[in-house]
């Protein structure tokens, strides 16, 4: 980032499962209209990291700043109303209702935004397409771009991603990013966790690897190279060491 302040900060995080640790002592940031990629193996602390963020978490330790503001202790849906908006992993539709009326759904928090759903249609054309069908219906890939959607319809400042393209056709999945690309020109921030590394690196304005609940590398996409960020995500030492991380 420049010197702006973040929109959103993360100091110190320590996130327990019972008396698992799942994050160790995670710092980590989010500036206005950055897109920050979150790169990991399975078990490595990502989805915990976005829940902890949206508020589905508490960190045991650790702090999260909104605009400099502590909202550390602040619950999720007062979160949504301050412009976070989580899209979590395996979408959590309502597989009885249509497309448009899952749509309707996100829009309860009544932020004000460009955000409508004629706008999402122009954005999403596949969501479009299957405005007026039962979402129990759809496959996984229709199903990940209505639960994106739908996020966007709270008209977040900050649209939490995760596993973007996970198990999903490469059709699906560049129709996806087309209309993510959409969604970041206009300003909005972004994390996403996403498993296609080369995609990960190509959209986001910086990344974070985490492994076994750590951030072990960080930096922009033309600061670090592929093998770094490989070596981080499976965790060889020499990649650790010269980042200043441990195996």
């Amino acid at each position: 980032m420049t010197g702006a302040a973040p929109l959103l900060e993360a100091a110190d995080l320590d996130v327990f499962y019972g008396h698992a640790q799942a994050l160790h002592g995670v710092s980590f940031a989010v500036g206005d209209g950055e897109t920050v990629a979150l790169i990991g193996a399975n078990g490595a602390g990502k989805s915990t990291l976005l829940s902890t963020i949206a508020g589905a978490m508490h960190p045991a330790t650790g702090a999260i700043r909104w605009e400099g503001g502590d909202i550390t202790r602040v619950p999720d849906y007062r979160r949504v109303a301050l412009g976070i908006s989580l899209t979590p992993e395996g979408r959590r539709l309502f597989p009885s209702l249509t497309v448009a009326e899952n749509l309707q759904v996100g829009a309860v928090s009544k932020r004000t935004g460009e955000w409508s759903l004629d706008r999402v249609y122009e954005v999403f054309p596949i969501v479009a397409r299957l405005r007026d069908r039962a979402t129990g219906a759809l496959s996984g890939g229709e199903r990940q771009a209505v639960a994106i959607a739908r996020s966007l319809m709270s008209n977040p400042r900050l649209l939490l991603l995760d596993e973007v393209s996970l198990g999903l056709a490469p059709v699906i999945v560049e129709e996806l990013y087309e209309s993510l690309h959409a969604v970041m020109g206009q300003g909005t921030s972004i994390v996403l966790v996403e498993q296609d590394l080369e995609r990960a690196m190509s959209v986001c304005n910086r990344l974070y690897c985490i492994l076994e609940g750590r951030i072990v590398l960080s930096g922009r996409p033309g600061e670090v190279t592929r093998e770094q960020v490989i070596g981080a995500y499976f965790g060889t030492t020499e990649t650790l060491a010269s980042r200043g991380g441990h195996p």
